[in-house]
């Protein structure tokens, strides 16, 4: 089985193209995002035929723990620029609409000057509320004093909070204590403003704990952060692996490079 792997500010991914999702899938994420005795990747997606109409392939993808995930931002950038290289356009523009279990979603990429890596743009569908903020947040370990709290969703659920500083903020300490309280598990995200439209967050997402980057959640920050008054409809999030664009609006825009790192090949004994 052939894979590539790719990276979005540090959040990355395994992508194999295959006809169907095989019936191992959840053991072979666990296997191959295993960072000691896999590849190692944040988690693994299976570009198959689509099910939703006006769709030209489908997305799925599993975290590194072997769940599900309904969509995810920077996923689908790689995932959009693992699509060009399949078919020698990623020296060019190149487009696509994707089935993802959130819905169809558009990925566009652009070439840059260096060749493995790609200016690619995600229309990331519409925010909604999230299940609700559960409970308090005075007494968790290793998260600052929280300002405002909001959840959102936009394929996949999240916790949004507002805090006036990240020094301290430790997502492996509060993030598990805080996707707990949600039967379904919830994305974590603590942001603070970082000068004029720009915010700054950490990241515990459910199924692969602390990563470098969220693009999903680069978007329902940066649309809570607006709802707060932090910023206006074009906002500079900042995560631990790098910067990314949102663009707010009926249908919220995340961009970012998607960066190619390597073609691996894995034999058919180690799945």
């Amino acid at each position: 089985m052939r894979l590539t792997k790719h990276h979005g500010l540090g959040n990355d991914f395994l992508v194999v193209l295959l006809d169907a999702v095989p019936a191992d899938a959840p053991a072979l994420a666990r296997r191959l995002c295993d960072r000691h005795r896999g590849v190692g990747a944040d988690g693994l997606v299976f570009g198959v035929a689509p099910t939703l109409a006006g769709t030209e392939v489908a997305f799925r993808l599993f975290n590194a723990d072997g769940s599900v995930a309904e969509v995810s931002g920077n996923g689908l950038r790689c995932f959009g620029q693992a699509l060009a290289m399949a078919v020698g356009r990623e020296a060019s523009g190149f487009d696509v609409v994707v089935d993802t279990l959130a819905g169809a979603r558009r990925i566009t990429l652009a070439p840059t000057a260096d060749p493995v890596v790609a200016d690619a743009a995600v229309a990331m569908g519409h925010i909604t509320e999230g299940p609700g903020v559960r409970g308090g947040f005075d007494a968790v370990p290793g998260l600052p004093p929280v300002v405002q709290a909001a959840t959102a969703d936009i394929g996949n659920p999240h916790l949004v909070l507002h805090v006036a500083d990240l020094a301290g903020a430790d997502p492996a300490q509060f993030g598990p204590a805080l996707e707990a309280r949600y039967e379904t598990g919830i994305n974590v995200h603590v942001l603070a403003p970082d000068g004029p439209d720009a915010i700054r967050m950490t990241i515990w997402e459910r199924g692969a704990g602390v990563t470098a980057a969220c693009g999903s959640g680069a978007c329902v920050a940066a649309a809570r952060a607006r709802d707060w008054g932090l910023v206006g409809d074009r906002v500079r999030v900042r995560m631990p692996g790098g910067e990314a664009t949102v663009t707010l609006g009926e249908d919220v825009v995340l961009a970012g490079p998607a960066v190619f790192v390597a073609t691996i090949e894995v034999p058919d004994g180690e799945r």
